[in-house]
């Protein structure tokens, strides 16, 4: 994975297991779109990823469901969807 380009955010996320990670923590998801989430009872971390690998990780589903239920940008859903496929690509083999 390179590192060139990746937010701080991003990296910190990638670098650690993902435990009890709030979902704010994921690269795209601020304040904004974390109450939101949290709002439809989506507040960790962990959860996003479920939905991640549940959609067989495609970009266009993700990001669509994050626009669609959360009124997420196009930038925030691909930052998201970067993020988990990057720590998924370093923690699940």
């Amino acid at each position: 994975m390179a590192q060139r380009g990746l937010s701080k955010k991003h990296r910190d996320f990638v670098s650690e297991p993902i435990g009890d990670k709030h979902v704010t923590e994921l690269a795209g998801v601020g304040a904004v779109i974390g109450r939101r989430m949290e709002k439809a009872g989506v507040s960790k971390a962990s959860m996003v990823l479920g939905h991640y690998l549940a959609e067989r990780e495609d970009p266009h589903r993700f990001q669509q469901w994050m626009k669609e239920n959360y009124h997420a940008s196009s930038k925030q859903s691909e930052d998201c969807y970067n993020c988990l496929k990057d720590w998924t690509a370093s923690h699940v083999k």
